[in-house]
C-alpha cells in the first residue's frame, strides 16, 4: 500500500513528463491544467478530442484539483475557511490570514460569499476571481453563446481524491504504462562534457523487460531485463544494474554522438529472443511434472463422477450431462496444466557512454 507522499510522487511525474501546467501545489494536494496529450488519456473524451481534429481549433483542456490525503485537506481547509475573529477594537483580521500554504484562497472565497447572494448594483466590481460575462469558447463560437454562472477561478476546477487504489489512480498508472511501454532515452552527460572540446561517443543498447509468467493452479512471475548492444552484439541479462544512477534524458545531449549500428532493431530483437529462451530452458520444471500429476488425478475424479450419469437413458438428458462433463473437463485442464506465457512490458533505446 502507498502512502499519500509515495502517490504524490507518481502523480506529480506523471504530470510533469506529460507537460502538464501546474497552478498550485502544497504537500496535501496539486491543481493543474492538463497538456493535451494527458487529457487525452485522462478524461474519456473522444468526441471532443473528434471535434478538435476535423476544425482544427486550439483545444480547451480540463484542470484538476488532485486531493492526496482527503481528510487533512479538509480540515486544513475548514480552518481556513472559518469566520476571522474579531478583536475588541472591532477591526477584523483580512480574510485568508494565518491559512495553511495552498489553501490561503479558501478563506477569500468564504468572505466573497456574502455578496455573491446579493444583488450587484451596475459597474461594481465582482468578488476577486469572479466572472459574470459569457466567455468565448470554442463550443460557443460554432454553437452560440450561452449566458454562463458566475463562477471561481479560470474556468471550472473539479476536485477528485486520489489515494491508492482509486480509479484515477489507476488510470494514470495504466496511462503512463502505455505511454512508457516503447522508450527512447539518452545517458546525461553532465555539464562538463557540454563545454569540453571533443565530443563523447555514445552506444546504442536495445533492451527489453520481459515478463515470464510460470502458471497452473498456482502461479510466478518473473521480470527479466536483457539488453544488447547494437555495436558490438554483446547481451547483459541485469541491464537495470547498469541503469542505475545514471541520469536519463529523451532529448539527444549537446557534443554527444551515436555510435553506428552494427545490428538491425530486427537481429537484435531476435538475439534477445534466443537468449531468454535457452535461460528459461535451464530452469528446473519440477514444478509442471507436479502440476500434470495433479490434472491427472483431477481428471480421473472427474473421470468417475461422470461415468455413472453418462448412463441416462433419456437422450436429451443424457447429451446435457455429456456437455457439462466436457466443460468440467476443460475447466480442470485450464485450472491445472503448467503453461509458460513470456511478455515485452517495456522496450526501446538507450544510448549510453561508451567505456
Amino acid at each position: 500500500m502507498l502512502t499519500p507522499t509515495e502517490v504524490r510522487k507518481q502523480v506529480m511525474d506523471y504530470l510533469e513528463a506529460t507537460e502538464c501546467t501546474i497552478l498550485e501545489s502544497s504537500p496535501l494536494h496539486v491543481t493543474v491544467k492538463l497538456s493535451p496529450r494527458a487529457d487525452r488519456m485522462l478524461t474519456d473524451r473522444p468526441y471532443y478530442w473528434g471535434f478538435v481534429e476535423r476544425t482544427g481549433v486550439d483545444p480547451e483542456t480540463l484542470s484538476f484539483s488532485f486531493v492526496f490525503d482527503p481528510q487533512k485537506y479538509d480540515e486544513l481547509a475548514a480552518q481556513a475557511a472559518a469566520p476571522a475573529a474579531r478583536p475588541r477594537g472591532g477591526a477584523s483580521r483580512p480574510a485568508g490570514a494565518g491559512a495553511p500554504p495552498g489553501l490561503a484562497g479558501a478563506a477569500d472565497a468564504e468572505a466573497a460569499a456574502e455578496p455573491l447572494g446579493a444583488a450587484q448594483a451596475p459597474g461594481a466590481a465582482l468578488p476577486p476571481g469572479v466572472s459574470a460575462a459569457p466567455e468565448d469558447s470554442i463550443l460557443a463560437r460554432y454553437f452560440g453563446i450561452v449566458p454562463a454562472l458566475p463562477r471561481l477561478g479560470p474556468g471550472m476546477i473539479r476536485r477528485e481524491d486520489v489515494t491508492y487504489g482509486s480509479k484515477r489512480l489507476r488510470q494514470i498508472w495504466s496511462a503512463a504504462r502505455d505511454e512508457g511501454r516503447c522508450l527512447q532515452l539518452f545517458e546525461d552527460p553532465g555539464l562538463r562534457q557540454r563545454t569540453t572540446l571533443f565530443s563523447a561517443a555514445y552506444e546504442p543498447w536495445l533492451a527489453v523487460c520481459y515478463k515470464v509468467e510460470m502458471t497452473c493452479d498456482l502461479k510466478r512471475e518473473e521480470l527479466h531485463f536483457i539488453a544488447v548492444s547494437l555495436t558490438s552484439g554483446l547481451i547483459v541479462p541485469d541491464f537495470e544494474a547498469r541503469l542505475a544512477g545514471k541520469e536519463l534524458t529523451p532529448r539527444l545531449p549537446e557534443n554527444i554522438h551515436v555510435q553506428p549500428f552494427e545490428l538491425g532493431i530486427t537481429d537484435g530483437a531476435n538475439r534477445l529472443e534466443g537468449y531468454l529462451t535457452s535461460k528459461l530452458a535451464l530452469l528446473d520444471y519440477t514444478w509442471a511434472e507436479e502440476a500434470r500429476e495433479r490434472l491427472g488425478l483431477e481428471l480421473s475424479i472427474v473421470d468417475i463422477y461422470y461415468a455413472e450419469l453418462l448412463k441416462e437413458p433419456e437422450e436429451e438428458k443424457r447429451l446435457a450431462i455429456l456437455e457439462q462433463y466436457n466443460r468440467r473437463r476443460q475447466e480442470t485442464s485450464w485450472q491445472y496444466e503448467p503453461q509458460i506465457a513470456v511478455s515485452a512490458v517495456t522496450y526501446g533505446l538507450f544510448h549510453l557512454r561508451s567505456t
